[in-house]
């Protein structure tokens, strides 16, 4: 089944802690149903100082389900995503405003 929301894909929280937060999708797990936000469920890693990389309370994005996320439109509104043939393409489309994604 194609992918309604992808990598790289500006979205809308729609329920939880962070309800009505933007950010931009980093990261897709289709076999858990998640996606990465970033800057949306934040949370706090203790890290070991490396040679490499300095130490301490690091904020990392986590992952959050698919259903709590919308696809943000043109108009700066959440939409749903549907599909429909172009010629010899098939082309995610905004239900809200019906252009081509």
């Amino acid at each position: 089944m194609a992918a309604k929301l992808r990598k790289g894909d500006k979205v809308v929280v729609l329920a939880g802690k962070d309800k009505g937060k933007q950010g931009e999708i980093t990261a897709v797990m289709p076999k858990d149903n998640k996606a990465v936000v970033e800057g949306v469920n934040m949370a706090i890693r203790h890290t070991r100082q490396t040679q490499t990389s300095q130490g301490g309370r690091i904020a990392k994005a986590m992952p959050i389900d698919l259903s709590n996320l919308a696809l943000v439109d043109a108009n700066g509104k959440a939409t749903r995503v549907g599909f429909r043939i172009e010629g010899e393409a098939k082309v995610r489309y905004a239900k809200t405003t019906g252009e081509a994604i």
